[in-house]
């Protein structure tokens, strides 16, 4: 099989707007929650959430090319734009019938449909929709619409699996490499659901933090404490190549994925279970693909969005694959950005290649008294990044029906 490593990397996070930018709140343990602002609150459980500051769309997009792109296509673009200079890929010369797009949502364009269907019921009845509705509301449109800009003629699609989606995206693109059906692939996801109908339908799952007085505080992973999610968005795009594609265009490698593991639940519509068994699985998978044994990992980014139910199964499901280990890193970056829901894979695998870069592991931030079974159990850098010697790290995802993606990367020896 066929190398896959990364050779570039964009963000557009509620941390910070560009890679440099994200990682340094991450380091410095930097909360994005705060009141939202794209709505009135006034009647919502949940007021607050991780928005993207400082982004004006009217940046980077004409009035006519902001009538046809949804926000989510917005961040992909962007993200996708800063990935590609950060790679610096020749796209004047190189092959595109080589180059693919497999790019994630949960939701797609759940803004545009909210506006157009509130504007349609509070009207005489009189249909009066944008000719772009239907193409800005597909979940599949900001792939396509990245080979569109680009000419990348090669495969092209969007996988949904909920919040596991960018990370299944990722999977499917480091499969694709190895197969030998494309050289380069522009990977990643962007989700834009901070919005009425999205935090009112988490608000009554019971799924989201009610801590409306210090949001910054609200997303606490592992503590005993914790009340539910922050809703996030954004996007992170990621540039997956074949090593010696990239080596013979002299490229800069970041990272190299070594296994992606997917797996299912199949125990609840929006529970993940209660002993992990899908999440246990998944990393078992990523483990025998990546052909090495779990004590070699030395950082789990893990998925750990600050639910009561979610946090214990992962960290149960951890424990059955790893034991009882200090030697193993654990941290949630949910902790800061919020939970970016289809596009959280993608920031997240992100982290854990700039820990990989720079040796050094972001924190959980907020949390105070880690849930008892496993205060000792594994290595929780609290608040304050840790600088470590790390060779491998694994990021988890998981989405509601059930949907586990894993993937480990390896560090690059120069």
């Amino acid at each position: 099989m066929r190398r896959v490593v990364i050779t570039g990397l964009g963000a557009l996070t509620p941390i910070g707007n560009n890679i440099d930018e994200y990682w340094e709140s991450l380091k410095n343990g930097i909360s994005g929650a705060a009141p939202i602002t794209k709505f009135n609150t006034d009647k919502f459980k949940t007021k607050f959430a991780c928005e993207l500051k400082n982004f004006d769309s009217s940046d980077f997009f004409d009035r006519k090319e902001l009538r046809k792109y949804d926000p989510f296509s917005q961040y992909a673009l962007v993200s996708v734009d800063q990935a590609i200079m950060d790679s610096k890929l020749d796209l004047e010369n190189i092959n595109k019938d080589r180059v693919g797009v497999i790019w994630g949502s949960g939701n797609g364009g759940i803004q545009t449909f909210q506006d157009q269907m509130m504007e349609f019921c509070n009207g005489d009845g009189t249909p009066r929709f944008t000719p772009f509705f239907i193409p800005r509301i597909l979940v599949d449109i900001a792939a396509g619409l990245i080979s569109i800009k680009y000419g990348f003629r090669g495969v092209n699609f969007c996988p949904v699996s909920a919040c596991a989606t960018s990370s299944t995206a990722i999977i499917e693109a480091f499969n694709y490499i190895k197969w030998n059906k494309a050289d380069v692939i522009v990977s990643g996801g962007s989700e834009a659901a901070i919005n009425e109908s999205a935090i009112g339908g988490f608000s009554a799952a019971r799924a989201l933090s009610t801590l409306n007085d210090n949001p910054k505080t609200a997303s606490k992973p592992f503590d005993v404490n914790r009340d539910g999610f922050v809703m996030g968005e954004g996007a992170g795009a990621l540039i997956l190549e074949e090593y010696e594609h990239a080596i013979k265009r002299g490229a800069t490698i970041y990272a190299e994925i070594v296994g992606g593991g997917m797996a299912a639940d199949a125990y609840h519509l929006t529970g993940t279970h209660p002993q992990g068994d899908g999440a246990v699985l998944g990393m078992h998978e990523a483990l025998k693909e990546a052909e090495i044994t779990s004590d070699k990992i030395d950082y789990v980014n893990m998925h750990a969005t600050s639910t009561p139910l979610g946090d214990i199964s992962e960290l149960i499901a951890v424990k059955r694959v790893f034991g009882e280990s200090e030697n193993l890193s654990i941290s949630a970056t949910k902790s800061m950005t919020g939970h970016l829901l289809g596009a959280a894979g993608a920031i997240e695998v992100i982290a854990s290649v700039m820990a990989l870069k720079d040796q050094l592991v972001p924190p959980t931030i907020n949390t105070k008294e880690i849930e008892p079974e496993f205060k000792n159990a594994f290595n929780f850098p609290l608040n304050k990044a840790e600088s470590k010697e790390l060779s491998y790290a694994m990021s988890n995802t998981f989405g509601f029906g059930g949907h586990i993606a894993t993937l480990i990367i390896k560090k690059h020896e120069c």
